[in-house]
Order: structure tokens, then sequence, then C-alpha cells
């Protein structure tokens, strides 16, 4: 391992000093406009900040120099990420006139990364920079490893409250940057870490960098995980397919070409759906780029061209197998490392340098020809897969025709249980699909028909994660969807067709919602995924309970809000509490009502076909006083391990999710 070190070290990047430190401009109303930097000052803003720190150190370890990451979740919230890297630079900048790790740690855009010398690629350029962490921030300190001498700055708020000053020695090699900060509470809406949505990122960049071992503990429920995986993107692959019956052992691409490495593992499954994952420099790139279309172009050429020159399609063959039939039951994940990486979209996660896609094609059409030739089973198990894939799409274009003639027959071209809105301006329209006719019903009295519209849907729909594209399309729910929406679907799909900016689901609060809610779910990520991806989607939050004294009432979203609004009305004009405060808060199925001593009256929602227009519209419908959760892809391999885990064909996975999760969900059993 140090042998191999030791050959990355010769590139150039062993001049990292002060100098390497080049500063773009200054610390700007971060504390005053976090959203800016971060995205949102909730749970994914929260866990930004770990991802920014730990990013620094995954850097290091792309330029050769760090083999090891320890994040530390303290009982008091704070964190604590440490490496075995090279250590931020502590001596005078030359332009700041002031310690290197301070300009660091409180200067925006200001870090070795901007330096070509110092890191040759980095996963931070797209990122806000560790400063910003610094600045939402309670407090921040850092302790740099560097030259045998242990160096420590503390901050708050952002400001430090001494320069940069020596602690002590040490002896031997262990260089490295730790750094503690505990989020402020002034900025975020809560500051609990969840251990599962940090492990997912640390076990993601495990994956993509086999050479480093992640740590995570958290000592508020001494909970300890190491992930290192040795087999890198092949392991990423088995861990993605794990629910899946694969037809082959994962087939593994390397190569490098212009300055470019490309890594690249996929294998096919049983499944019908599409599963691939882009990274750039370790980021998901979620939308795709150039270094997907590559992949895309090179596997649909050289597969149709060893099916051709082996026999396996006849030259006379009515079947043509085009890139859409390569996709179905394809587990991929394509990792690259690119020198200056252009993103651009929605969410600025896809990847623009042009000069990728060659180098990706060139590099995949290479390798996976020599991998066919030597492995004619496997190739052929493949080409059959996609031969059947190529049938379904047959099946599918017939289907969407035939849903295209029905529109055609109706003068409004939608569905006929469409209530539309009278704004054409997708970006100020939305569509509410709302389970079942009661709701669609009070939803439709109780909307405003200028920007809302309104799609009831009966019961639940298709399971899309077990069906054929053809037989999707079947489904009356999913067509009145689709017509709906109006952004087509398959390789007709265009999200920037889309008739409405939000699509909010709306579903009962109880088993059977919540499950008409996952399969809507589950069709939209695996045909409608870009959608998602421009934030587009959104699960309604209609209300569990109504409380009611005199002529008061009050809404509550779970059982702590309806507890907390119990106890203020428990609590007579002197202050005190009243005698009981574990009076009956339990209510019968369906409306009924518990009349409480102090003539409280509360009422459980079993629907949302139970509350009169007017309630529906001020409590989950009125944009002003509304919540809506957005759906995003923060992590699409999460996200996909969830569907397969809650929608596919294996049991026991789906029992140990649901054993470990049925805390956090309201079940009416």
């Amino acid at each position: 391992m140090a042998k191999e070190k030791e050959t990355i070290k010769n590139n150039g990047s062993q001049d990292y000093t002060a100098k390497s430190i080049n500063v773009l401009k200054g610390l700007e109303a971060v504390r005053k406009r976090p959203a800016m930097y971060i995205g949102d000052v909730g749970l994914r803003g929260l866990h930004h900040l770990i991802n920014e720190v730990v990013d620094n150190s995954i850097d290091e370890a792309l330029a050769g120099y760090n083999d090891r990451v320890i994040v530390t979740i303290h009982k008091d919230q704070s964190v604590t990420v440490e490496d075995k890297g090279r250590g931020i630079p502590v001596d005078v900048h030359p332009e700041e006139k002031k310690s290197a790790l301070e300009v660091v740690m409180t200067v925006l855009h200001a870090g070795g990364k901007f330096d070509k010398n110092s890191y040759k690629v980095s996963g931070g350029l797209h990122g806000v920079g560790v400063s910003v962490v610094n600045a939402l921030s309670e407090w921040m300190k850092v302790e740099v490893k560097r030259d045998g001498k242990i160096y420590v700055q503390e901050y708050a708020r952002g400001i430090p409250k001494a320069a940069v000053k020596q602690t002590g020695t040490y002896k031997g090699e262990n260089t490295g940057t730790k750094t503690t900060f505990k989020p402020d509470r002034e900025i975020f809406k809560t500051v609990k870490f969840n251990f599962d949505t940090v492990a997912e990122r640390m076990r993601e960049l495990a994956y993509l960098n086999k050479e480093v071992t992640m740590i995570l503990k958290d000592e508020t429920d001494n909970q300890e995980e190491t992930y290192k995986f040795k087999g890198g993107l092949i392991d990423f692959v088995k861990y993605l397919d794990e629910q899946r019956n694969p037809l082959h052992k994962p087939v593994y691409i390397e190569g490098e070409r212009d300055n470019t490495p490309v890594e690249i593992a996929f294998e096919y499954s049983e499944s019908y759906s599409e599963n691939i994952h882009t990274y750039v420099n370790n980021i998901n790139t979620i939308e795709g780029g150039t270094h997907l279309v590559g992949f895309r172009t090179a596997l649909t050429r050289t597969f149709n061209n060893y099916a051709y020159k082996n026999g396996l399609i006849k030259d006379n063959s009515k079947v043509t197998l085009t890139g859409d039939d390569f996709k179905e039951g394809l587990t991929a994940v394509i990792s690259i490392k690119v020198m200056e990486p252009q993103f651009e979209g929605q969410t600025k996660t896809k990847l623009g340098n042009g000069e990728v896609k060659s180098i990706v094609e060139t590099i995949v059409g290479e390798k996976l020809s020599e991998f066919l030739e030597e492995n004619g089973s496997i190739a052929k198990k493949i080409i059959d897969k996609c031969m059947r894939a190529a049938e379904a799409r047959e099946a599918a274009r017939k289907a969407r025709e035939l849903v295209r003639r029905k529109n055609a027959l109706d003068s409004m071209h939608l569905p006929g249980k469409l209530a539309d809105c009278s704004i054409n301006d997708p970006e100020h329209c939305e569509i509410y699909i709302v389970e079942g006719d009661s709701a669609g019903g009070s939803a439709k009295q109780g909307r405003d028909r200028r920007f809302q519209a309104i799609l009831p849907i009966k019961g639940k729909i298709l399971n899309v994660e077990k069906a054929k594209i053809n037989k999707v399309l079947e489904n009356q729910e999913i067509q009145a969807m689709i017509s709906a929406i109006g952004a087509g679907i398959g390789e007709d799909f265009d999200p920037s067709k889309s008739r409405y900016g939000k699509i909010i689901l709306m579903t009962d609060a109880d088993v059977d919602g919540s499950h008409i809610r996952t399969l809507l779910l589950t069709f939209f990520y695996r045909h409608m995924k870009e959608l998602i991806a421009e934030g587009k989607v959104y699960i309604a939050q209609p209300p569990l309970y109504k409380i009611k004294k005199g002529k008061e009432e009050f809404y509550a979203f779970d059982d702590e809000e309806r507890d907390k609004i119990l106890k203020r009305l428990k609590t007579d004009s002197k202050g005190k509490k009243a005698e009981d405060e574990k009076e009956v808060t339990e209510v019968e199925e369906g409306t009924e009502t518990t009349t409480q001593s102090k003539g409280i009256n509360i009422s459980r929602y079993k629907g949302l076909g139970e509350m009169n227009p007017e309630q529906l519209w001020s409590t989950t419908m009125n944009p002003e006083t509304r919540t809506v959760l957005q759906v995003n892809l923060e992590s699409a391999a999460a996200a996909d391990k969830i569907f397969e885990t809650l929608m596919g064909d294996a049991v026991e996975p789906r029992r140990a999710f649901i054993e470990k999760h049925a805390k956090y969900a309201n079940l009416d059993v």
C-alpha cells in the first residue's frame, strides 16, 4: 500500500503548501441565506455539513495521501471527521497574510482544490467548502498534524477565537486533519443526525474508493460500522442487486484516456427495471451526462455487433435491438475522474464535458468486445434478455398507439376524470393525484381552480417493479396519469413537456394509503425519474387529528403535535397544568370523537374523504398553510434499494425492513 501511495505522490502533488491555497472570494452572507449554500436548513442540509467535511478527506484519498476516514457523531450531536491525509497547510498565506488553515476555514471558495498541483481531481469543486460548515456551526475546532507538530484553531459561528497555535508534537508519519463541529440551533430546524443517512454516503464512498476504509461511530446509541470493499464497483453492483436474480457475474471495465480514468461495473438480472448510478469525482451525477451517453452508446453498438457477428440476430430478423432494449434488467455503476468537470442541469449534477463521451465510449467498446469474445455464454444470456425486451417494447409501442388513438377521440386529449386548472403555464400549475373518488370530490370542491388540478385514482395501481413496460401501459390508472401529466413515457418521455410544475401525491394516512403512495412513487422513480430529479414530485401531508375546544379548532399532523396541543389546551388561565396530564387521547377508528374532561374533542382522520372541502383546503392544499414533502434523489442508490426491497419479489428483506422502520410509521391495523 505504501509503495502504491509513493508512486502517486510523484505526480507533482507533493508541493502542498500555503501557496497552493487560492482565494476566490471571502465568506459572505452564509448565515443570512444558508439555503443558498447547502440547499435547505432541514435534515438534508444538516447532513450536507458532514458530506462537505468528508469530501475534503476523500479528495486527499484521490490524490493518494489518505486511506482512512473516521466520522463520529457525539452525544451532543457534534461531529468529528478525522483523516490520515497530509493535513491542511498552516503556514502563512502569501496574499491573506495569515495561516492557510484560517483562510480555508473562514473564506468561501478557498482551498487546494483550485490548484492543479495539489489535487489532480477533486469532488469538492461543485461544493461550498468547509468554510460554510464553519459559518453554520455553533462552534468548530480543527486539529492538524503536519511536519511533526500539532496545530489547533477554534471558531465560534465562523469567527476564529484566536490565531492558529501549535499545541504539541508527535512522532512518526501520522499526518492528518481532525475537524469537530456542532451545527447551530439558530440555523437548523433540527440538529439530530440520522445514522442511516450518514451511513449510506459513507458506504457509497467506500465502494467508489476501494483503497479507503470508512468508519462511522454514533455515541448516542453506541453504533459503529466499518465500510471497506476490496472489490470496489463490483461489490457495489452486487449490493444493489442483492434482492434480484442476476444472469451472470458483474462485468468490470477499467481504462484511462487523456488523463481521464474510467471505471465501470455492470450486470443484468431477471428484473425489468434499469438501475444505473453515475459518479464524477465521487459526485453522484443523478441527472447523468456525457459519461452516461458514452456508456449507453458503446453498450448498444458493441452488443449489436456481437449479436449479428455470431448469428444471434439474423439479417432478415424483424427484431432490431435499440438502446432501450439494453436497459431492461441492467444494473451499472459508472465512476470517472475528470480534472475540470463542468456540471449543468436543474440540480447541477449532470456532466457536460463533451470530450468525456468519446473517452467512455472508446474504453467501453474495446473492453466489452474483448469480454464478449471470451465469455460467449454470458453474451448469449444478455442478448436473449434484450430480445425479450424488444418484443415487450414493440407491444408497448402498440399500447402507446392505443392510448394516443383513445386520446384522439377525446376532444380535450385528457382523462375524463381529470379536473384541470385554468392557467396554462406549467410553472404555476400543480396537480394532486388523489386516492379515491370521495377524496377526489372534496379536493375538486376545495381547490383553487386557477392553478390546482385534481386527478382521482381508484385503488392500487400496478406494481411496476414486477411488470414489463407493455403491461404498465395497459393499466388504466397509469394511462390516466401519463395523459394528464403530458410528458409521455419510455422513448417518448420528455420532462420539459410536463403540464405541471408540481405533482403532489395525496393518499390516506393508513396502511392502504401508504401502500398506494409507495406504488405511485415506484412508478415515478422507474418511469419518470427526471421529474423527481427536477424537484417536481411532492407528497401531501394531511393532518391525522382535529382537536376542538369550544369554537376553536386545531390540526395535528402526528402524535407528538397532538400531545403538544392537548397540553396547551389543558392549561388553565393561571398557567397551571390540569390535574391529569395523561387524560385519554386514544380515539376510535373513523372520525368518532373522544370527549375530554376539559371539554376537548379529538377526531382521528382515517381517510381524506372524511374532511369537507374547506378542511382539506385549509390543512392540505392551501399553499400558504399546507406542508408538502419534496421527493429528491439525494442518494439514488439508497432509493433504488428501498424500492426493490419494498416492491420486489423477495419477502425476507421486506419483512426485515418493515420491522426495522415500524417505529417511524403510522399504521392502523
